[in-house]
């Protein structure tokens, strides 16, 4: 079982990207769903949230109005798409996966902004 991103890529200011994430091995309409993003040397931070259905969702203060997370459970895929970005975006972005039996982490696809 695992998480595979893709999506990422580099993008000038005020660009678009929508990131996929897609499981095999399991079925993800039985866990909630997280993006994480992560600068070399710096703690993994945050980004978004879904339920395992798509009925809640919460995305982070810092991206709020330009990043927004969806699902499509009978693709087995986890989204984010994200616009409008900055130079602080700039990350690796990891999707996870999670319930009360399993926990999944992808490996990560790099997203760079510049000016």
């Amino acid at each position: 079982a695992q998480l595979e991103e893709s999506g990422g890529g580099s993008v000038r200011l005020g660009e678009s990207l929508r990131l996929s994430c897609v499981a095999s091995g399991f079925s993800i309409d039985q866990y909630s769903m997280t993006w994480f993003r992560q600068v070399k040397g710096q703690e993994r931070e945050y980004v978004a949230t879904i339920g395992s259905s798509g009925a809640f969702a919460n995305v982070a203060d810092s991206v709020k109005g330009r990043f927004t997370i969806f699902r499509d459970n009978a693709k087995n895929t986890l989204y984010l798409q994200m616009n409008n970005l900055t130079l602080d975006d700039t990350a690796v972005y990891i999707c996870y996966a999670g319930n009360s039996d399993n926990k999944y982490w992808g490996q990560g696809t790099q997203v760079t902004v510049s000016s």
